[in-house]
């Protein structure tokens, strides 16, 4: 069993914002396999993906940002997901737009839904998919730009960046070892 997680705020006022990019990934992932969310629980919309004798569980918390560890923790602890096996999506304002990093621990970096997450797992150890969103211009504020979308010029390099990470999901999901992922995607 595993988790695949995409950090962002529920509803139509956050869809396609900056700071949604891990439900884009995951709502990509769901349209490429044919996939719709079909549950709730634990604060959170999800759907089983069948592959390969192993059961992948695609979570998008509605808990909002700030509190995503609300809805990770007790997801893993009911269906007993082991920290080895989740991983995280999410933006990061520190990498450039489009640019997609892979990583199996590290601190939250600011992003509070990756801190609510690690404060509530009690460990930063959990591989994670950062796509970048770039810093913002001169004179916009972080949470302006955070719940901004994207700007014509940058939308071919994030769905470049969202196709990457579903790529790279689709190897997991297919056995290969998250290790082997950094290397390929990095």
């Amino acid at each position: 069993m595993k988790l695949i997680v995409g950090l962002g705020n529920p509803g139509e006022k956050y869809a396609g914002t900056r700071h949604n990019i891990g439900y884009t990934v995951v709502d990509r992932l769901m349209e490429k396999q044919q996939l719709s969310m079909t549950d709730q629980k634990f604060r959170g919309d999800y759907t089983t993906w069948h592959i390969n004798q192993d059961r992948i569980y695609l979570l998008k918390p509605y808990t909002y940002m700030n509190l995503s560890g609300e809805a990770v923790l007790p997801f893993m602890t009911y269906f007993g997901i082991g920290m080895e096996d989740i991983i995280v999506i999410y933006d990061d304002l520190d990498l450039d737009v489009g640019k997609i990093r892979l990583r199996q621990t590290g601190s939250a970096g600011g992003h509070n839904g990756v801190k609510s997450i690690i404060d509530l797992l009690g460990s930063d150890k959990f591989n994670r998919i950062r796509i970048g969103i770039g810093r913002p211009q001169n004179g916009w504020k972080v949470v302006d730009h955070v719940l901004a979308p994207f700007g014509k010029d940058d939308q071919i390099a994030v769905d470049l960046a969202v196709d990457k990470a579903v790529d790279a999901l689709t190897d997991w999901a297919n056995g290969a070892t998250f290790i082997s992922l950094m290397n390929q995607y990095n």
